[in-house]
């Protein structure tokens, strides 16, 4: 890739806010409760006042600020917002002593009028659980992670594979390999994740099916007996929570298998109650499906007696799970977007809220906090109001711009289901992707989202990046520059960073299915190493520094072939500098990063740190590489 000029200016004289903690005191307000926010207006932007501008019941209510602190650098500004209704929604107005007219919204800095969609929010709700924001998960897709050499029966609908065969990834044997990995071979390398770094196991489905995916339930009663049964599963959880490990179970609420036990009555009589679960067109061979698929029925929300059994209430599915004896710590909700939503009827929302109720209501038995993250493949902005869904799988705000900006034109891949090879972007791009992104949506629920490089239904990032298409190991080594770039954003970007079982060795696959790799423990002399190394250093960086947990998010500067950004916490920010080539050279005056001496910048990841001369930091100009600095605390005030 060429180089290109990274000649732009630094970004941090622009006024900045965001929902973090250095610049709101409270993300979950009780209703009614007052709320301060804090605004950063460096003086290339001097304001003569500062108004913050909220919502309150549908009107706009104008909220004078006040000047909390000034220095050589910059002015803090700080109002306090009353939590009057369930989502504020708030920007602010500068009226610059140049006679300036100027909004700030999430979106960035306007001289011009603005609508609310890219107002801040605050949701007065209860928030995800605290330790969300500070965890790391590894995804498992049991089948293929590791055997325990206990014997299974083979399901009536497998296929038998050996652990180093290729996998099946087209056709019709994709689902039907099986190569028997197992619910207490996760168990014994437990170890594994907890030296990575990882916090949370999440599981894709446990319950019995008909394929080695497991989204087509035929019970949501029984652990699959191919996988060890329930007793497995309760010893997996009890042995990861010894470890200090969660574990996040995965259901499906959109539809069932066709196997299902409720799809089967419902086919059977017409008349039952299950018969109402589902959306029949003409009963029983016409029903609605998910994409068409006929092995997959949709569910009908609309019956408040399928909510009892699958959704509401302690008998419920949901909650039966995350008591004990199995004691889950929450729930990835499989195709969330789609989820109670059919044609002019449109329950997303409720059945969001729906879960969470059933959930809260469990916590309050238990006393144990539960997640629960929503896969969604695109813009989410819509579902994440604040009392729903925690987070969702942030595939678009993450995944596909990270993409487009590391991808090796020319391996073929296609953009997440688009009929295009994975496009090459600058990164003002994906910066500018991003930030309509983070823009869209509540903090908290930003931050309560999980980024990922790649999962069990995309290609592995060693791909994406240039890494080989053959599958395994092998010519994987080829993108790990690039790959450990990406790393460094995972890391780096807000966000609860998950890990696909298997990247941090430098596994390939050119599609999900592909993707779907069995752990190769028996050959660990082909591990790629220094990825697991790096994998180590930058997630260890993340348990170390809570700025890359709970900072906000500041852009320092943005080129073509490089990203600078900072992770704001008032307990010691972090600098990350990532750059896909080599490039121009980026100076930061060190005024702007509020560092009086070159000294005070420490090196966490990547070159050291170099001085310009007294008054700016040089980051380095090689790549791909990636860097990060710790920066002492800061806060104003």
């Amino acid at each position: 890739m060429g180089r290109h000029s990274d000649r732009s200016a630094h970004l941090l004289d622009l006024p900045h806010h965001d929902g973090s903690a250095l610049y709101v005191t409270d993300d979950a307000p009780a209703p009614g409760s007052t709320v301060t926010v804090r605004l950063r207006v460096p003086h290339a932007h001097r304001a003569r006042h500062v108004v913050v501008r909220q919502l309150r019941d549908g009107e706009p209510l104008l909220v004078p600020a006040e000047v909390e602190s000034a220095d050589d650098v910059q002015t803090w500004w700080r109002a306090d917002l009353t939590a009057h209704n369930p989502l504020t929604a708030y920007r602010f107005f500068l009226h610059g002593e140049d006679g300036g007219y100027r909004w700030l919204d999430a979106a960035g800095l306007h001289e011009r009028d603005v609508t609310d969609a890219h107002s801040f929010r605050v949701a007065t709700r209860p928030g995800p659980p605290s330790w969300v924001q500070d965890a790391v998960v590894y995804q498992v897709f049991p089948d293929r992670f590791a055997r325990s050499g206990v014997h299974h029966d083979t399901p009536a609908w497998a296929e038998p594979a050996d652990w180093d065969d290729d996998v099946v990834h087209r056709g019709p044997h994709v689902q039907r390999q099986w190569f028997g990995g197992d619910l207490a071979g996760i168990e014994h390398h437990l170890d594994h994740l907890v030296d990575l770094g990882v916090t949370v196991l999440y599981l894709t489905p446990f319950f019995e099916g008909r394929s080695n995916h497991r989204y087509d339930a035929v019970t949501f009663d029984r652990v699959a007996p191919e996988l060890g049964g329930q007793q497995a599963l309760v010893s997996l959880v009890r042995a990861a929570h010894a470890r200090g490990l969660r574990v996040l179970g995965d259901l499906t609420t959109n539809h069932t298998g066709a196997g299902h036990e409720w799809f089967r009555r419902a086919v059977a009589d017409p008349g039952s109650e299950e018969a109402g679960y589902y959306l029949f067109r003409h009963h029983p061979d016409d029903y609605v499906s998910w994409l068409d698929v006929p092995s997959l029925p949709k569910l009908d929300h609309r019956s408040a007696a399928l909510r009892r059994r699958l959704t509401d209430g302690p008998d419920s599915v949901v909650a039966r799970w995350l008591r004990d004896p199995v004691a889950l710590d929450g729930w990835r909700i499989d195709v969330a977007n789609m989820t109670g939503r059919y044609a002019d009827v449109d329950l997303a929302h409720e059945v969001a809220r729906t879960v969470r109720a059933t959930m809260a209501a469990v916590e309050a038995q238990t006393g144990r906090p539960t997640w629960l993250l929503a896969e969604h493949g695109h813009d989410a902005s819509a579902d994440l109001a604040g009392d729903g869904w925690h987070g969702t799988m942030a595939y678009s705000a993450f995944t596909r711009p990270v993409w487009a900006w590391l991808t090796e034109p020319g391996h073929g891949l296609t953009f997440l289901g688009l009929p295009v090879e994975v496009p090459s972007l600058p990164a003002t791009a994906v910066a500018a992707t991003v930030r309509d992104f983070v823009a869209s949506v509540p903090w908290r629920s930003l931050a309560a989202s999980s980024t990922a490089l790649g999962s069990h239904d995309t290609p592995r990032i060693r791909t994406v990046v240039g890494g080989g298409t053959a599958g395994g190991l092998g010519a994987g080594r080829a993108g790990r520059d690039r790959h450990l770039v990406a790393l460094a954003l995972l890391v780096g970007m807000p966000g609860v960073p998950m890990v696909f079982a298997g990247d941090e060795i430098g596994l390939t696959g050119v599609d999900g299915e592909h993707s779907r790799t069995p752990f190769p423990w028996h050959r660990r002399t082909e591990w790629d190493e220094p990825t697991l190394l790096a994998y180590r250093t930058w997630l260890g960086l993340r348990r170390d520094h809570v700025a890359l947990r709970r900072g906000g998010l500041r852009w320092v500067h943005v080129g073509a072939d490089s990203m600078t950004f900072l992770r704001e916490h008032a307990d010691g920010s972090v600098l990350v500098h990532a750059a896909r080539a080599r490039h121009d050279r980026v100076r930061v005056p060190l005024r702007a990063l509020g560092v009086t001496n070159i000294g005070d910048v420490r090196t966490l990841a990547g070159a050291d740190v170099v001085g310009e001369d007294a008054s700016t930091l040089a980051l380095p100009d090689d790549g791909p590489a990636a860097h990060a600095y710790l920066l002492p605390p800061t806060g104003g005030g």
